[in-house]
């Protein structure tokens, strides 16, 4: 009975719209779990970064961890607290997020090597573009899949405008306001001039932030000005991402953990990640984030309603016009 009713006040916070979390198995933790066996006592820790960088959860009954940028933070204060971890792997597949987010994590990841003196590389997969490249940023080395897509350095921000869909249902939106800028970006109606300077000067502001983060990491390589000409928001090859000296390496997974061995100046180590789910998790390419992004299920493309008002380090590939 009592199980029935708890049961019950589950589907109606969820009809509800709320979000809460279950855990069937008793057990509401992180467990850790090798992906490769190796006779050494000491770890290389893999993180994955998967698909949008955001501050927001998606909304699940089985959702033990949160939002993205929560999963990665807890993974990083765990493998600071076990002695035998001796470096990371950052595995990057994500076409970047909002601009705080991604500079959050980027931070964090900076705060963790400065802790800890642990060496952190960056592995692109299919695509770590704009806010992706930001936080491989962070990293002492960046290696990048041959068929990784990456670059998309810049800023966007979207302003939906409905007003003629209104017009066509006969539906007006009166706005009182307290200034002239109160309602700036409002979907109800054209950008002005005056709006279009404001925004474009914040744009124009995160963008120099974001140079100059690529220049604090790659200064030995490019200098401001010539990041600056790569940064137009075009996406780069693995191949041509290299040839700009914009990664370090084109490699896989052995190139990664070989360059972690040689940083953190050991012979070999086991290959371990943390998991709510350990029996999803059996191998390098098994089921590794277990929380599904906005991002992962669908294209940037399809997910642009979901985007909310902001700003943000992402690649958003041309919408077909059917």
């Amino acid at each position: 009975m009592k199980k029935r009713w708890l049961w019950m006040a589950g589907l109606v916070l969820l009809a509800a719209g709320c979000t809460f979390r279950v855990d069937f198995l008793g057990e509401d933790r992180m467990q850790e779990v090798v992906l490769m066996k190796s006779p050494a006592k000491e770890k290389v820790l893999v993180i994955d970064v998967e698909g949008m960088i955001s501050t927001l959860a998606p909304g699940s009954v089985f959702n033990r961890e949160g939002d993205m940028l929560s999963q990665v933070y807890a993974r990083l204060q765990r493998a600071g607290e076990d002695e035998l971890v001796r470096g990371i792997i950052l595995r990057l597949d994500t076409p970047g997020g909002d601009v705080t987010s991604s500079d959050i994590l980027y931070r964090e990841v900076l705060k963790f090597k400065k802790r800890t003196g642990l060496p952190v590389v960056a592995l692109m997969m299919g695509v770590a573009a704009s806010g992706g490249y930001y936080v491989a940023s962070a990293c002492d080395a960046i290696i990048a899949h041959p068929s990784t897509i990456t670059g998309s350095i810049g800023v966007i921000s979207l302003f939906p405008d409905v007003e003629g869909l209104l017009n066509k249902i006969g539906v007006k939106v009166q706005v009182i306001k307290s200034g002239e800028l109160k309602d700036a970006g409002s979907p109800f109606r054209n950008l002005s001039e005056q709006e279009q300077r404001l925004f474009q000067g914040i744009i124009d502001e995160l963008y120099e932030r974001f140079l100059d983060v690529i220049h604090e990491k790659r200064k030995d390589a490019l200098s401001l000005e010539e990041i600056r000409d790569l940064a137009d928001g075009r996406v780069y090859t693995a191949g041509q991402a290299l040839k700009l000296k914009l990664i370090d390496e084109v490699g896989y997974f052995d190139e990664a953990l070989a360059r972690v061995f040689s940083l953190a100046r050991i012979p070999s180590a086991r290959v371990v990640a943390y998991t709510y789910y350990p029996k999803r998790q059996t191998n390098l390419y098994a089921s590794k984030m277990e929380n599904p992004s906005l991002f992962d299920q669908k294209s940037v493309t399809d997910a642009l309603p979901t985007l909310r008002s902001g700003f943000y380090y992402l690649w958003l590939p041309q919408m077909k016009n059917d």
